[in-house]
């Protein structure tokens, strides 16, 4: 595993890579941030911040960065729909949870979506700052409200 760090307009962003994937993106106030002080060399990341660079610059480039999703296969298929969520665009715990439900895994919480995201190792890229609570209101997000504000407001997406 090589890791290095990027310094952003929300913050410090720790990237991780695993052979040729992107496995991790935290931003310093995500729960599962991990400090670190090696800033190793390799293709993945380059990529990465390129697109990092297009991203925050507010233009929506399209994701070429390899990225490796590590989790239960509830969590996965939960990730599969943030990648589909449009730049700019938003849905709801509940949308997910609907949408889960009708692939056939039975009733579904919001509370259980809302874990699954919560566990996601690509933040911003997989785009969990795109789900909104019931009325399209602002909670949840564990980099931080304040940056998901921003991350919102950088797409110019609709919220409460």
């Amino acid at each position: 595993m090589k890791s290095m760090t990027y310094k952003s307009p929300i913050g410090m962003i720790t990237l991780i890579v695993e052979g040729d994937h992107l496995i991790g993106l935290y931003t310093e106030k995500h729960k599962a941030f991990k400090k670190v002080n090696i800033n190793d060399n390799h293709k993945v990341f380059d990529k990465t911040i390129k697109w990092l660079d297009k991203y925050f610059s507010g233009k929506n480039s399209k994701m070429n960065v390899p990225i490796k999703l590590n989790g239960t296969d509830f969590r996965k298929k939960i990730w599969k729909i943030l990648l589909e969520i449009p730049y700019g665009k938003t849905i709801t715990y509940d949308d997910i949870a609907k949408q889960i439900e009708g692939l056939g895994n039975g009733r579904m919480s919001r509370r259980a979506v809302g874990g699954a995201i919560a566990h996601n190792p690509i933040s911003i890229i997989v785009p969990c700052h795109r789900v909104l609570g019931v009325g399209n209101k602002l909670v949840g997000y564990s980099g931080g409200l304040e940056i998901k504000k921003h991350l919102l407001n950088l797409e110019g997406s609709d919220y409460q």
